[in-house]
């Protein structure tokens, strides 16, 4: 019993040395701050583009990790990381695409880490979503989780290149299904890369990379029809990839065709843009799209590390970025999503980061924006 007490003693009163030494470093951590901040801190960036008509695009911020999400760690958070060590962070590995909710998170697919980042500023939370069959549910691993939509209840579905099919979760990470053994009768993606959801419609979109077509499924994920075939003419494909939907248009990167194809919601061919060429209005690497509140299509060219801006005719009316690691410069971007808001997300992903970007586009009275 005294032996015990003994031991008991002794264990507090090394827990009350770390305790007394973590207040006397986390105090001191001010002080040095203070001395250096003046010389140590990096200027703020700034980055804006001014745009016809009064319109601009503003840089505003990047993230890469999950603090960039979370608040400020309070003094007793502090101490408790100093003497337990504080949680192994989460950054962003090799970054693919991106899309934001109905709530405002933004949801990134992470091939480097197997998992998708969702960052939720406004609530100040940060999640990383994996799955393991091996937990028991479905019968693929996430493994190079690609392209996300994100449906009318937040659900969102993320293809998968490697497994070969599309993992659906529910609006809080649970793993709820796979969409991969086509039940029309054609067998597993060879390579999904691109998805757009209808929730209106019914209807999910998934490019097939390899077979260079659109396979259009029912929420069940039972093949209802298909667009395309290999080709260079209206309406075929070289290695399709990212899908937007969009006023009742279905936008494709036909990527290795080196140009942005339009259909009608029955696949029925409407217009294309876009060329091989290492100049504006051209393409190299075309990866991904967004589309602003005034129908403008925003494409990521990888290899120049560009974004182009086409009206709804596919005429160019812009181009913002450059090779570069500051504000407003990339490393070969991949994913770009615009939120209702018109903040432009960029996949920055050889930089590990997004770039946040703010369009204003002409002010009707009273303030709206034009749509």
């Amino acid at each position: 019993m005294v032996q015990v007490f003994l031991s008991t003693g002794k264990a507090r009163g090394l827990a009350m040395a770390s305790l007394l030494t973590a207040l006397v470093f986390l105090a001191a951590q001010p002080l040095e701050a203070g001395s250096r901040g003046k010389t140590a801190a990096a200027p703020a960036e700034s980055w804006v583009l001014s745009l016809e008509g009064g319109r601009s695009l503003t840089w505003e911020r990047n993230f890469s990790r999950d603090t960039d999400a979370k608040p400020a760690k309070s003094f007793l958070v502090k101490v408790f990381d100093f003497i337990a060590g504080a949680p192994d962070p989460r950054f962003l590995v090799n970054p693919y695409s991106v899309a934001t909710d109905s709530r405002g998170r933004v949801l990134i697919t992470d091939p480097g880490a197997q998992a998708i980042h969702i960052f939720d500023f406004a609530q100040h939370k940060y999640k990383l979503v994996r799955h393991l069959s091996r937990d028991g549910m479905g019968k693929h691993d996430l493994n190079t989780p690609q392209c996300i939509a994100v449906d009318a209840a937040d659900n969102f579905y993320v293809t998968d290149s490697g497994a070969g099919v599309i993992f659906v979760f529910g609006p809080n990470g649970k793993y709820l299904r796979e969409i991969g053994q086509l039940k029309g009768g054609e067998g597993f993606f060879k390579r999904p890369t691109g998805i757009a959801v209808d929730s209106v419609g019914q209807r999910i979109y998934v490019s097939d990379t390899l077979k260079d077509k659109i396979y259009v499924l029912d929420m069940q994920g039972t093949v209802v029809g298909s667009i395309g075939k290999t080709g260079v003419g209206e309406g075929e494909f070289n290695l399709p990839t990212e899908l937007r939907l969009a006023g009742g248009k279905l936008l494709v990167v036909d990527a290795m065709n080196f140009r942005v194809q339009a259909f009608d919601l029955t696949g029925k061919f409407l217009y294309s843009f876009g060329k091989l060429g290492d100049g504006v209005g051209s393409f190299f690497r075309p990866k991904a799209m967004g589309i602003d509140s005034e129908g403008h299509v925003y494409v990521v060219d990888s290899m120049w590390g560009l974004v182009q801006v086409f009206d709804e005719q596919g005429r160019l009316l812009y181009h913002f970025g450059e090779r570069g690691t500051h504000a407003g410069e990339f490393q070969l971007p991949t994913g770009l999503t615009i939120d209702r808001t018109d903040q432009v997300y960029v996949v920055d992903s050889f930089n590990h980061r997004v770039q946040v970007f703010q369009y204003k586009g002409i002010a009707k009275a009273g303030g709206e924006v034009a749509r």
